[in-house]
């Protein structure tokens, strides 16, 4: 069982910081580089660079939240294990020439529950 995850090359869970403008102001995030990379992989299906994307998604989640967002790099770990969950699940195409606006966001998460809901249930 776990040569599955032991062979993973350990550049892939090395940490890389990066700094980042959001609206103006710089900050910095520190995350793995397979989770760079999977954000990455977002971005491009929707033609944004993952600074834009950050910024998206921040004001995407200020703006539902209706506050300030806390402890935003683990937001975006979880963006990007939910992403590749919901294309293990075949809710998000693997392709990705298919941007992410053109899916219709009821119908990805229609009966969807989070892996972490399922695990539990």
């Amino acid at each position: 069982m776990c040569e599955i995850f032991i062979s993973a090359s350990p550049e892939s869970y090395e940490s890389r910081t990066r700094s980042v403008r959001l609206h103006g102001v710089v900050t910095s995030l520190r995350l793995e580089n397979l989770y760079w990379d999977v954000l990455g992989e977002i971005g491009e299906r929707d033609g944004m660079t993952v600074t834009q994307l950050l910024e998206r998604l921040y004001d995407e989640l200020a703006s539902s939240r209706g506050e300030a967002v806390g402890n935003f790099a683990s937001f975006l770990r979880v963006s990007a294990l939910r992403y590749m969950a919901l294309q293990a699940h075949q809710r998000i195409p693997t392709d990705v020439n298919v941007p992410i606006r053109s899916l219709d966001a009821r119908e990805v998460l229609a009966d969807w529950q989070d892996v972490r809901e399922s695990a539990a249930a």
